[in-house]
């Protein structure tokens, strides 16, 4: 029941937003909890140093504190694994065989500091004023040791260890062969070799962690509200630190303001504050600060691309190499996620027959590093088009003429790239149309009067630029998600699901899909998630999963459900079930507009259904395994304008043309795709996270860390194709992070075509404007 007679595909209004824009939202800060204490942490000034002493007598003693912990005193606890982001998938053990170092992360620090930010104490008090004043008592005797905080200086042997128990500071190595790369470059007519940086940068949520915890003093129940993006995993990893039962940890993602994947890895203060709450026994609270936020909160992107593409006298790329070193930070937290998710992505919708990737992950002493809205594909996308603007340069061609020859048609799908994919499967790329998406760029930007205006030279300093950016995404990762739905007496659907939203709308495109199945309205369906008392397994909304797997879950539930329904309506009726339909929520016998009906209010609050009790028949709990990747893509296309003289980037014209398959909700993902573009364009412009060579974080606030409003983001220019995904029932694909993927790369892309009459090349950003002026300075 999709299309346009079903619910699927048409662009509802989030009926989240009501509630939100009249300030009736429920986040972390805002829970009534009586008597709760405030948690406010030390953190290490040090970016790496020994612990000589920890003094917390005086803090002890201050108005309002309850307890002071540290290190020592969280001695008998577990320190901190992601487990599930560590665990190597057995295919892709078997292929690839990559090195992945596990590095605990102590709840407090204990023996030394690894970064600025690393929590060391932590103050329960009456309320955060009088916490914040106890910090400040506590001292603390650091012994500093050398620091790294460059990546490839760490990998030197040299190099001061993050880790004494580890032999060098290496955490993650992979490496990628398909045909013979080497022969490929070696009968090539032209190789290009670059070396291509992305930069670090934050999540920057507008909404900083918190996390709440009460013990319930009747049942015994540990409550833990928090702004995750994964709930399940949040509980068991509670229950593992603190030796209970899952069964006896609650865990609800409430209201979340953005999450973008730093919300979706565990952290310390996770474990820390319903210990305490167990301890102390009263409720307890922790929110983060701004400045907390972007020093000691998980940062992202930072890598450097070795890339080289060979490629024959027409353009077609014959071989591809790159040598990439990911800066992990401080600890290992997610393993290979970010990395290979780099290297299976940095081929991109091309043909590429040929192929060495080498990746190596490195601890230094900055922030630790996990995924952030794309997860390593924005990275790997920048290097890999920056690389074919190079290489059209050399071969003397148009950027898009050079992209067209080489993309995958849609002839050739399913397409096997060659490589291993993040699950340790065979890469397959199951659907889409990718020169019909560079097509649309193209035409959308009038590629003619562009280069037409370019011959005519800068005008009052002002030079035009155009730049396009391919990318793929392969979406719906597994293992599996949850959705359970049950029909009150009340004839309403209640729909609980395993992915909570921080922003993306489940409460209105998971009930339009519910709606769809069951035959109701969406105004009908009632949607929870994030609460593992409402759904016992769930993984979370990570990875551009929660509406392939969640919404297939969903729609598989409805279906049941929906059967169930009818069979029990023609039973009531008594009538074939073959003959019922069921249409907003009222059954009526096909054929007979005059015949007797029911509503599904009347049947479910009528007498029991079956001997199990009334409306036992009438819930079902689907466990969707997605047996693939549903592959996204879009290609993005810019027009810019440099200022010579200042270094100013004015975007006159932002294109993206993107396929996630069935668009279940346009409005939503309009929103989405937006969201991730003014993500990206943050990321390509203005912001960048900073280190001195000390260790020292040098925009530890928004005085230094340039976040761009509104005004900075231009207005966008979007189109979409639509071929549907043959990986799930409802043929969708994920978008929440597609819209990240390509900004850094295209905006780059334009403003060296911009400057190229100067020989300006790109190979870093942010760019902003002394970084143009710079650029324009070295040539």
């Amino acid at each position: 029941m999709t299309g346009k007679s079903g619910w699927i595909g048409r662009p509802m209004a989030r009926v989240e937003d009501d509630r939100l824009l009249r300030g009736q939202g429920r986040y972390v800060d805002d829970l009534a909890l009586p008597h709760a204490l405030e948690a406010a942490f030390l953190r290490s000034p040090e970016a790496h140093a020994r612990l000589v002493s920890v003094d917390v007598s005086a803090a002890l003693a201050a108005p309002g504190v309850t307890a002071v912990w540290t290190g020592e005193d969280l001695a008998d606890l577990a320190p901190l694994l992601n487990r599930e982001e560590l665990r190597i998938p057995a295919g892709l053990a078997e292929t690839v065989d990559p090195t992945v170092r596990i590095t605990p992360m102590p709840l407090l620090a204990r023996e030394k500091v690894a970064y600025v930010g690393q929590p060391v104490a932590v103050v329960f008090a009456e309320n955060r004023y009088l916490a914040e004043d106890a910090l400040e008592l506590i001292d603390v005797r650091y012994a500093s040791l050398p620091v790294v905080v460059d990546p490839e200086e760490a990998l030197k042997p040299e190099a001061p260890l993050i880790h004494e128990d580890l032999q060098d500071n290496t955490a993650v190595a992979v490496t990628a062969r398909v045909g013979e790369p080497d022969a490929a470059f070696r009968d090539a007519h032209t190789v290009i070799s670059e070396e291509f940086h992305a930069h670090r940068y934050v999540a920057s949520p507008i909404e900083t962690r918190a996390v709440a915890a009460n013990v319930d003093p009747y049942r015994g129940e540990l409550t833990v509200w928090s702004g995750t993006q994964t709930p399940h995993r949040l509980r068991d990893s509670i229950a593992r630190t603190l030796g209970l039962d899952a069964e006896a940890v609650r865990v609800l993602a409430v209201d979340v303001g953005g999450g973008f994947g730093q919300k979706g890895i565990l952290y310390v203060e996770e474990l820390i504050v319903p210990h305490a709450a167990r301890c102390l026994g009263r409720p307890v609270r922790w929110r983060e600060d701004r400045t907390e936020n972007l020093v000691a909160s998980s940062h992202a992107r930072e890598q450097i691309h070795r890339i080289e593409l060979a490629a024959d006298a027409d353009g077609r790329l014959l071989g591809v190499r790159d040598r990439i070193t990911v800066n992990f930070g401080a600890y290992n937290m997610t393993g290979l996620v970010v990395p290979y998710n780099s290297l299976c992505h940095l081929l991109g919708p091309y043909r590429v027959p040929n192929v060495a990737i080498d990746v190596t992950g490195v601890l230094t002493n900055t922030t630790f590093s996990t995924p952030y809205r794309g997860a390593g594909r924005p990275e790997a996308v920048f290097a890999m088009e920056r690389a074919m603007d190079r290489l059209a340069a050399a071969l003397g061609l148009e950027p898009a003429e050079l992209r067209a020859r080489n993309l995958v048609r849609p002839g050739e799908m399913p397409y096997r790239t060659g490589l291993v994919d993040r699950s340790g499967q065979p890469q397959v790329y199951d659907s889409g149309d990718f020169p019909e998406l560079l097509r649309r760029a193209v035409a959308r930007v009038d590629l003619p009067a562009i280069r037409a205006r370019q011959e005519s030279g800068a005008v009052e300093g002002k030079r035009v630029g155009v730049g396009f950016a391919l990318y793929i995404e392969a979406t719906g990762l597994g293992p599996f998600e949850t959705a359970r739905i049950d029909l009150a007496p009340s004839g309403r659907v209640k729909l609980a699901i395993g992915t909570p939203s921080q922003g993306q709308g489940h409460r209105t495109a998971m009930a339009q899909i519910a709606a769809d199945a069951l035959g109701v309205s969406p105004r009908q369906v009632d949607v929870v998630g994030g609460d593992t008392a409402a759904t016992a397994f769930g993984v979370g909304t990570i990875a551009s999963r929660a509406l392939v797997n969640a919404g297939n879950a969903t729609h598989r539930a409805g279906l049941l459900v929906r059967g169930k329904a009818i069979a029990a309506a023609a039973r009531r009726l008594e009538v074939d079930a073959a003959d019922l339909d069921l249409a907003d929520g009222v059954f009526t016998v096909r054929g007979t507009p005059s015949g007797p009906s029911l509503t599904l209010a009347e049947l479910v609050s009528g007498a029991p259904l079956s001997d199990d009790g009334p409306g036992a028949e009438l819930s079902e709990t689907v466990h969707f395994r997605p047996p693939g990747f549903a592959v996204s893509s879009g290609a993005h296309a810019a027009v810019v304008e440099v200022d010579e003289r200042t270094g100013v980037v004015e975007i006159r014209k932002y294109v993206v043309v993107h396929d996630a398959g069935v668009i279940v909700n346009p409005l939503i993902a309009a929103g989405q795709v937006t969201g991730g573009i003014a993500q990206g364009i943050a990321g390509a412009l203005y912001e960048e996270m900073i280190y001195g060579p000390d260790g020292q974080p040098r925009t530890a606030t928004y005085l230094d860390y340039l976040v761009p409003t509104s005004s900075e983001i231009p207005d966008l220019d979007l189109d979409e194709l639509h071929t549907p995904s043959p990986m799930n029932d409802l043929g969708v694909k994920g978008l929440g992070e597609g819209g990240a993927i390509a900004p850094q790369a295209v905006l780059a892309n334009a403003i060296e075509d911009a400057l190229r009459p100067h020989g300006v090349v790109v190979r870093r950003g942010p760019l902003s404007p002394s970084r143009v002026r710079d650029l324009l300075r070295s040539v």
